[in-house]
């Protein structure tokens, strides 16, 4: 099974594509297409710990993929709130059945 998403990160504009897929709802696999260079070196990280567990992400020691989203975007300089690596979790969750496929969507708003 694959799952895809289109995320659209703000103010970057560096809108990606990010695809799971597993085979046996548990090993998971990434790709990520975007014009981002940080987000390229994090596609090549990703590759190094693939397939990932995705139910032991589940568990109390830290996320993977976050991980290495942190170590990458702050070695980088960038904000380590970047919505990609959540979202590539997210489609991880959805691809092994941990939960179902709803779009997600932050609207930010200064008052």
């Amino acid at each position: 099974m694959t799952v895809k998403a289109q995320i659209a990160p703000g103010i970057c504009n560096f809108n990606t594509v990010v695809t799971a897929e597993t085979e046996d709802s548990q090993n998971v696999t990434f790709g990520f297409v975007s014009e981002c260079e940080t987000i390229v070196e994090f596609d090549n990280l990703i590759k190094e710990i693939s397939p990932v567990d995705a139910i032991m992400t589940l568990g109390p020691e830290e996320n993977p993929i976050l991980s290495k989203a942190r170590e990458l975007l702050q070695t980088k300089g960038c904000c380590d709130a970047c919505i990609v690596p959540a979202g590539a979790v997210k489609i991880m969750q959805v691809v092994a059945d941990l939960a179902l496929p709803q779009d997600v969507s932050i609207e930010i708003t200064r008052e």
